[in-house]
């Protein structure tokens, strides 16, 4: 009799909470409406709301990192912990979790077979053995191709930005989404399209330029790329956006610095890529940004994260927050607990947990229980999370075909993109006496320095914790290029940090011995742990120079007299002063891929002939920043017109905004504006022809720039308005043409209004933001 009650009383309640939730009567054979692919999908949701209880609502907003150390310290400990989250007992706080961020780069290290059937085993384990059979949303860092091992590694950040070609970029994010969801990811995240306003920072590697227009150009790209017009195709992901609104101009160019900017900066720099991916291009994902913003710390900010994303934007998706991002409105001192910023930040519009924050675990709970929290903000979070997967077909199909997956990731085609984007994005920034292209028939050339022989370096950041496939160094990339007439020496030189010089004498003596060197210098991506990284998320720097005695390594071959070529590997733009004066050839090659190095040698051996325009400004020194091309008039003077700019230095940059030189030449004639005078809600044509007049192959990127000469507002003194790669054969001319619409004459009023004022807006069409050789005006009238 003592057991007899607490038994009748459990079955009691299992036997209501199987009622209560509608399982009683699908063991019966009735299926749930939210499993029924024949309803509406709202009404799908608003069913499985219903059945839920907090605990699994609260499971739903968790998507942890799996490489940090909560989920286990061992590749076999997380294994088990992921398991164990999908099916809701490795933290029985809450419910199942709704998903994954970082697994596959994590924990499946043996390629897309190992990574498709895993990701099946814990679909299998939502779907079998948890009480609502909520399927698991998977997603990955995907910044330049998606982070897990055999994914094919693109180039990073800037040498995309520099090849200014939108279908190229588009392309390579299509290929990104295919091989990600043919593994079982649904959404690719640090997709950085705010624009790169202080390099100091060391994960604006991850971002493609400095201008506004452009990043804007790249964000619709990537959008429509990876994300397409059906999210749920098997090639297509979520496309997440970052960092929003911005953290590329933090307080002192460090990690998570405060972004000091007005309002109008706001509005006028950074939201411009946002109001392009997410208004125009529909992109489903984002994620909110580490710092304060007019001192409001950005996660629990609903100006930023629903009235303006929401409201404004028209955002329809996911935001998740940053890693540990719920701790910035500890430190900033505006919650005093983790419990206090949940709260805050599930208010502010935050929807997704990713680095498992105590914030969206039991506290959250609480504060639901306490009533500090109201229900419905939790509700709305859970929502969007299952729209999410209702959008990407996950209810009714979470599985991937296996052999799909392994007949796609890496495919030769998507190989061969990568050497593509390789070659586009190096810029070739000096050449005296045309002393590139290199003959092949060279009989001796001396390799050295530290980037010439190394992989990682080229990847970049966010590339895969194990790389399976072979990487082309740009030592090898040069050596396949030449018979075996050729003699190539290598030389490391030095390291790209520290003071040591012990490799000096060996890189002097291959100098001597060799018709030509080649030096490769840069920065340096952590390879091992401690190893010391130049750039990259948390490598932030205080002088842009070469770092450690690198340019005293090119000082000391220089000396030796033979002719040099500086190959530059790096992230962000270095102030190379002496190089500029000294060397006769310098050639930047960015993080150029797991196929760079091929790229690099089709560049200097002439079988490809370089395009790439700089999408941002390389300044002579640090104390210039910012140095961007789209600077206020009252900087004008001492750029232009003064005798030195600052005491000790020109004001002027080493390389300006969409410099790239040609192994051959491009003249610009006939510039038209039609009509020559409009009304502000009417459109213009401007077109130029363009001839190439040298004896070689190449391709330009015209550049358009607008400016109005009188305006209500201080206005940049230009800003990019318009841009088109064109192909030219020897002697060969074409007409480009633009449009110029009311989105690229507005501007921001006193009113903060966008409009287009009447006036006269100078129209400026060159090879770069300074070399602008067809100026004429297109008048705006009331």
């Amino acid at each position: 009799m003592v057991f007899k009650k607490p038994f009748m009383t459990i079955g009691l309640v299992v036997g209501l909470i199987l009622f209560g939730s509608g399982l009683w009567a699908q063991t019966s054979g009735e299926t749930l409406p939210y499993l029924n692919p024949k309803l509406p999908v709202e009404e799908r949701i608003d069913d499985l709301l219903g059945r839920m209880t907090l605990q699994e609502k609260v499971g739903q907003l968790n998507m942890p990192v799996m490489f940090l150390d909560y989920m286990g310290k061992t590749l076999q400990l997380k294994s088990e912990a992921s398991k164990k989250f999908a099916e809701g007992t490795f933290n029985t706080d809450i419910g199942p979790g709704g998903g994954y961020f970082a697994l596959a780069t994590t924990i499946l290290m043996d390629g897309s077979r190992e990574q498709a059937e895993y990701i099946n085993q814990l679909q299998d384990i939502a779907l079998k053995k948890t009480r609502l059979k909520i399927p698991l949303l998977l997603t990955e860092e995907g910044t330049h191709g998606g982070m897990f091992p055999g994914a094919t590694v693109f180039p990073e950040g800037l040498a995309l930005g520099s090849t200014f070609d939108m279908p190229l970029i588009k392309a390579i994010y299509a290929a990104a989404a295919a091989e990600a969801r043919s593994i079982g990811v649904h959404e690719l995240c640090t997709l950085v399209v705010e624009p790169n306003r202080d390099p100091r920072l060391g994960r604006n590697m991850e971002g493609y330029s400095e201008d506004p227009y452009l990043c804007a150009r790249i964000g619709t790209a990537i959008v429509h790329g990876a994300q397409g017009y059906d999210v749920s195709a098997k090639d297509k992901v979520v496309a997440v956006l970052c960092h929003y609104p911005g953290q590329s101009q933090p307080a002192s160019g460090m990690e998570r610095g405060a972004m000091e900017i007005s309002e109008r900066s706001l509005r006028e720099t950074f939201l411009i890529p946002w109001m392009a991916g997410v208004k125009e291009a529909g992109a489903l994902g984002v994620m909110a940004t580490y710092p304060e913003i007019d001192d409001i710390p950005n996660h629990s900010s609903e100006k930023i994260l629903t009235h303006i994303l929401r409201e404004e934007l028209g955002f329809k998706g996911l935001v998740l927050s940053e890693g540990n991002g719920f701790r910035t409105l500890v430190y900033e001192g505006v919650a005093a607990s983790q419990k206090d910023a949940g709260a805050q930040a599930i208010k502010a519009g935050v929807d997704v947990n990713v680095t498992y924050e105590a914030a969206y675990l039991k506290p959250l709970i609480e504060n639901v229980e306490e009533g500090k929290v109201p229900m419905a903000l939790i509700d709305r979070a859970v929502r969007r999370v299952l729209e999410q997967k209702f959008r990407l077909g996950l209810f009714d199909n979470p599985y991937v075909d296996v052999g799909h997956a392994v007949a796609t990731v890496h495919a030769r085609e998507y190989q061969d993109l990568s050497l593509r984007a390789g070659r586009e994005g190096i810029v070739l920034l000096k050449n005296d006496k045309s002393i590139l292209p290199l003959r092949k028939n060279l009989k001796t050339i001396a390799v050295i320095g530290p980037d010439a022989d190394d992989s990682t370096t080229q990847l970049g950041d966010y590339s895969p914790h194990k790389v399976p496939q072979h990487v082309v160094t740009v030592l090898e990339g040069i050596k396949a290029k030449l018979g075996p007439a050729t003699k190539v020496s290598y030389a490391h030189g030095c390291e790209v940090m520290g003071a040591a010089k012990s490799g000096f004498p060996d890189a002097v003596r291959a100098a001597k011995s060799a018709d030509l060197a080649i030096v490769v210098l840069g920065e340096k991506q952590r390879s091992k742990d401690g190893e010391v990284s130049t750039d990259g998320e948390g490598s932030d720097v205080a002088s842009l120079d070469l770092t450690g005695v690198q340019e005293d390594l090119l000082k000391a071959v220089q000396a030796t007299g033979t002719p040099v070529v500086l190959v530059l590997i790096n992230g962000r733009p270095l102030t190379i002063r002496w190089a500029a004066e000294n060397v006769p050839a310098i050639v930047e090659a960015w993080q150029p891929g797991e196929r760079g190095g091929e790229a690099v040698a089709d560049v200097l051996f002439g079988d490809y002939n370089p395009s790439g325009r700089l999408a941002i400004t390389i300044p002579r020194h640090v104390g210039q920043l910012p140095a961007y091309y789209n600077y206020k008039p009252s900087k004008t003077w001492w750029v232009k017109f003064s005798d030195g700019g600052y005491v000790d230095m020109p004001a002027a940059p080493l390389y300006p905004f969409g410099y790239g030189l040609s192994y051959t030449k491009f003249d610009y004639t006939n510039l038209r504006i039609t009509p020559s005078e409009m009304r502000p809600a009417a459109n213009a044509q401007v077109s130029v022809d363009v001839r190439n007049t040298g004896d070689r192959a190449g391709e330009e990127t015209v550049q358009l720039y607008v400016h109005e000469t009188v305006a209500p507002v201080s206005i940049p003194v230009k800003q990019l308005r318009g841009f088109e790669r064109v192909a030219l054969a020897p002697g060969e001319t074409k007409t480009v043409t633009f449009t110029l619409s009311p989105a690229e004459l507005q501007l921001l009023d006193r009113d903060m209004h966008w409009t287009v004022v009447p006036g006269d807006f100078e129209i400026m069409v060159g090879k770069s933001s300074e070399d602008i050789p067809l100026r004429g005006v297109l008048k705006v009238t009331p």
